[in-house]
Formats: structure tokens, sequence, C-alpha cells
């Protein structure tokens, strides 16, 4: 398993350190670091360093501006037996939805630039959940868009059973330590384009 890089702190003095501040240097970082050859790094290191639990719904994420592109990964995941799912962003609701979804099956444009599937696919709950970040730091707390949906709906899948949640970025994107409120959900694992790292 590859071991990551020391992790850099983003370019803030402390004093500008808040998470508004924060979102703008990491849009800004992430800009920098994204690459093409970033998602099958990231699912080279995912199949070699998370063990999933045979047949286990796995919920990805349709890439928005420069996010990591995940798609290598699911359609390897699909591949070896795993259901897939997407999320949807239900208005009024905190938590997000998931709806069952095959690689290259339609999709519908939803809240803040998402794509999800339609309503008439099946919802699902997902036991592995690949989530974006702006931002993670050394104990597997991210840096999320503002809105706690990532958030609330880990700690509600937690609550109702087993959860793995994956964090998945560019290796630019970790950071020494981010601020929390009461209610950030840390990540169980990492997975960057240069390698695993798992939280306690």
């Amino acid at each position: 398993m590859a071991v990551p890089a020391p992790s850099l702190p983003l370019a803030l003095p402390l004093a500008d350190a808040t998470k508004p501040a924060l979102r703008q240097a990491a849009l800004a970082r992430r800009k920098v670091a994204a690459n093409t050859a970033a998602g099958s790094a990231v699912a080279f290191h995912f199949l070699g360093g998370i063990e999933l639990p045979a047949g286990a719904t796995v919920a990805g994420y349709i890439p928005m501006g420069d996010e990591l592109d995940v798609m290598p990964l699911l359609v390897t995941l699909a591949a070896r037996g795993h259901p897939l799912a997407l999320p949807v962003v239900v208005p009024g609701q905190p938590t997000l939805t998931f709806r069952s979804w095959t690689g290259g099956a339609p999709l519908e444009p939803g809240a803040r630039g998402t794509r999800h599937p339609p309503a008439s696919a099946p919802a699902v709950t997902p036991q592995v959940l690949l989530v974006p970040l702006l931002a993670v730091d050394d104990d597997g707390f991210r840096l999320g868009y503002g809105k706690g949906y990532y958030d609330l709906t880990i700690q509600a899948l937690r609550a109702a059973g087993p959860l793995l949640a994956v964090g998945v970025g560019y290796a630019a994107q970790r950071v020494d330590r981010l601020p929390r409120d009461p209610w950030d959900a840390a990540l169980d694992a990492l997975v960057c384009d240069d390698g695993v790292r798992h939280f306690a």
C-alpha cells in the first residue's frame, strides 16, 4: 500500500483560517492539482488498499468542476459485483438520498449543478460512500462546500448500520488541520492519487 506524502498546509495566514476563506484557497489549490490521470491512480490505490464487503453497495458521485473523477473506480467496482448508487439532493431535506445507478444510465440535472438518476430509479442505502472534498486533514475531517449534506448523511448512515466513508481527492488537497464544527463527521479512510490513508 502506498504511503501518502506529508500533508501541505493551505497557504493562508492563521488569522484568516475560517472555513469560507479556506474554501476559496482550497478551490484554487484543487484547480491547480486537477489532472485526468488522477482518477485511474485513485482506482489503483483504492483497489489495493481498501477492503470492501462482498456485494456492498457503493455510492459514488458525478464530478463537478475540478472534482476528482471516480468513474474509473466505479466501473471497476461494478465489474466486481458491487451495485452502484449516486446521491440526490432533495429540496428541504438535510441529508442526501441515494438512487441505484448503472454506468451509462441516463442522469437528470439536480441542485447546485449536480446530476443524478431519475426518480424512477430505486432508492438504496449504501454501505460504502465515496466522498468528494475541498480539503481533508490528518484526522480525517474534510472541508466541503458548506451545506453539510455529507456530514449529516454520514451520521445518518452510521446510525442505520455499517458504513465505510472514504474521502477521494488529489494529494494536494491534504492539510494538517481544519477548523471543526460539532456536526462534522470524520472519514474512515482517504484515497488520493498518491496512496491510501486509514483513520482511527
